[in-house]
């Protein structure tokens, strides 16, 4: 897939929680390829959920037609049922079709607690990110999929921190984040059985060291001058920005021999190489072997092959 050929004329997307981060990234990289881009999420610009950023859906869904797409902003509490499938309904309604369900839900980074055990973790916390996690991503599914399946070829993608691989064999951050992003994981491994024999494809897929608006404020640092945070994060030389993702899923999105990525665990630098896109500066992250065969062994920061 070139980066300039709009590969994605007349298909319909929702990305569940595009407010920021990858969500936006994928949305933004849809509509650059000429899709309807749904963008969902809680945080609008007459109000704004928990996390009380400036991000909004709206924000959001301009940036998608901007880049080339349609972009049309939904309010939605992904834990709400209800409101997911009227979303559901309004895209049926509007559309009459759904071929790409991004389901990007989180919601946790302020509820998790680095390194603490299940017996010293807040419990309202760490039950809020499970569901914010998992239940909001089963409810969507339960929802659009019977919409997704109106047509071949749809495409779910469970979006997720790490690789089946790798989370396999490393303990993540916590006792609740662990759990809530094996879950992800495994959601895409049961749908993709679930998909498969009808007609689409499900995987999960992970970014990167991402440069999201929250990770950039984290260490005081913009897009424009993020290497000036290396000095106290040396690793942070491996991060990509959120389009590099978004480009991973316009890829699998207009590939028409995806099913063969059915039920896998992927990640962008891994896609990267498969479809040839880059990053917005023109190179490749591959994050994910960088931290298996640098940063984990305690090697000094170095992306030489990595980038």
């Amino acid at each position: 897939m070139t980066q300039t050929r709009r590969t994605l004329e007349g298909k319909v997307a929702l990305v569940a929680g595009a407010t920021r981060g990858a969500g936006r990234g994928i949305a933004v990289q849809l509509g650059a390829q000429g899709a309807t881009v749904y963008v969902s999420g809680r945080s609008t610009r007459g109000r704004r959920s928990e996390y009380d950023r400036p991000e909004t859906i709206e924000e959001t869904a301009e940036l998608v037609t901007a880049a080339g797409g349609r972009g049309i902003a939904v309010v939605a509490d992904h834990l709400a049922a209800e409101q997911v499938e009227a979303l559901v309904g309004r895209i049926d309604a509007e559309q009459g079709r759904l071929d790409v369900l991004v389901n990007d839900i989180w919601g946790g980074e302020r509820l998790f607690e680095w390194d603490s055990t299940v017996w010293e973790h807040d419990l309202d916390k760490g039950l809020r990110l499970l569901r914010l996690a998992v239940d909001t991503h089963a409810i969507t599914s339960h929802f659009a999929l019977p919409l997704l399946l109106r047509e071949p070829g749809g495409l779910v993608v469970e979006m997720t921190d790490g690789t089946s691989d790798y989370n396999t064999g490393h303990y993540r951050v916590s006792f609740f984040y662990d759990l809530a992003k094996a879950a992800v994981l495994r959601m895409a491994f049961a749908l993709g059985h679930e998909l498969g024999p009808r007609g689409a494809t499900a995987v999960a897929l992970t970014p990167g060291w991402l440069r999201s608006e929250m990770m950039l404020d984290a260490f005081g640092v913009t897009e424009a001058n993020w290497r000036d945070a290396l000095e106290k994060v040396p690793h942070f030389a491996i991060s990509e920005t959120p389009s590099y993702v978004g480009r991973a899923v316009a890829a699998l999105a207009a590939d028409p021999e995806a099913a063969r990525w059915n039920g896998q665990s992927l990640s962008s630098g891994q896609l990267a190489r498969e479809y040839g896109f880059t990053d917005l500066d023109g190179s490749r992250p591959d994050a994910w072997r960088y931290l298996v065969e640098v940063q984990d062994p305690g090697r000094p920061a170095d992306t030489t092959g990595y980038r």
